[in-house]
């Protein structure tokens, strides 16, 4: 999970921010405005984009936190606010461009990373975020949310309006297009490091 669990605020600065109070709202986006923006940044790819959202985010955060009940950690639900304003920014781009949330790969079955030849070495130094920009929207957004975030399939699906086989697809789908980018990359690195020894 990211760094939104790690980030605590007092229960007074969120039931001030939840009676309007302006300095409350300021430590909040403060404490937030990173993570935020950084989950943003991998959904769009487009920093000003990700800029769009972080504000979209947090407009949405001061508008519905009275109706925070604190059943979840305050981080957890503003990072699936985060989360939800990123989808709808994709499902609103793909709409543009005509693009389904589906493509036309053949449905594989899903399995961890390293079944599918991604090295679970800390070791293996590799420039992840480069192989994650070169996935497709849908499928970076699908194994950020799964591989990073901690959602489930399920999740995931909801957030989506798909099928948990279609988040289970298309994290398969995910890790067959990056497993020749990061075994290029592993087979580049100058201590020989073996590819396809995990």
């Amino acid at each position: 999970m990211s760094k939104f669990a790690d980030i605590e605020i007092d229960p007074g600065i969120v039931r001030r921010a939840a009676a309007g109070d302006g300095k409350a709202h300021e430590i909040i986006y403060r404490a937030f405005a990173t993570p935020v923006y950084s989950i943003c940044l991998r959904f769009t790819k487009s920093p000003a984009h990700a800029e769009d959202l972080v504000q979209e985010t947090f407009i949405e955060i001061m508008r519905s936190i009275a109706a925070f009940r604190g059943e979840a950690a305050l981080g957890s639900w503003i990072r699936r606010i985060a989360v939800t304003k990123s989808l709808m920014f994709l499902r609103s781009a793909w709409t543009k461009r005509g693009q389904a949330l589906s493509d036309d790969w053949d449905d594989v079955t899903a399995g961890e990373a390293v079944s599918h030849g991604i090295s679970s070495r800390p070791d293996d130094a590799i420039d992840l975020d480069a192989a994650l920009a070169n996935l497709p929207d849908v499928s970076r957004a699908v194994i950020w949310l799964h591989d990073v975030e901690g959602f489930t399939h399920k999740e995931i699906a909801g957030l989506m309006g798909k099928t948990e086989s279609f988040s289970k697809s298309q994290l398969s789908r995910a890790y067959q297009r990056l497993r020749p980018m990061l075994s290029a990359e592993l087979a580049a690195q100058p201590d020989g490091a073996a590819v396809g020894s995990y």
